[in-house]
């Protein structure tokens, strides 16, 4: 894999398989959440980030959600079970991606690329569901934040990015 400069240099598969190119989220800032149906904080988090959505869409935010079994066997489903989870009970409207895996052999491509920013104590790995990176619009990651991290608490760092007062 060539080195990678930028979230827009990727392709992802959505939930439905097909392929979707980062770059058509140019000038757009993105919260990319790795997410989980049965995870105590799938309520509170789903919750918000369709608080934080529907608030700051049409200002230019995009909230991309990427579920992984990988912590505590949280998202069993399949990738159609899991957009029926999402649309049923929380009425989401972001972006749901293919079941990926974000640590390891395995990991994602674009989490590797995620996780190789200055991020201090947080080391490499992401520790649990919900872990959250804020992406610029200049396609550059400016933040991670921990799984315990509730979405609105963010809202601050993403006004700002949006360059709204």
């Amino acid at each position: 894999m060539a080195t990678q400069e930028s979230v827009f240099h990727f392709t992802v598969k959505d939930a439905h398989g097909n392929d979707v190119d980062l770059s058509c989220y140019r000038g757009k800032v993105m919260l990319i959440v790795n997410v989980a149906s049965k995870c105590g904080m799938t309520n509170s988090n789903y919750t918000e980030l369709n608080q934080l959505y529907e608030k700051y869409r049409d200002q230019g935010l995009e909230v991309l959600a990427f579920p992984c079994n990988q912590f505590g066997e949280e998202e069993p489903g399949s990738n159609d079970q899991i957009l029926e989870f999402v649309c049923s009970r929380f009425k989401s409207n972001f972006p749901i991606f293919d079941k990926i895996e974000v640590n390891g052999d395995n990991a994602a491509p674009l989490y590797k690329f995620l996780k190789l920013g200055k991020w201090g104590i947080f080391g490499d790995d992401i520790q649990w569901n919900f872990a959250k990176f804020l992406i610029d619009k200049n396609v550059q990651p400016v933040d991670r934040y921990y799984p315990t991290t509730s979405p609105l608490t963010i809202e601050r760092d993403i006004k700002k990015l949006l360059g709204i007062k």
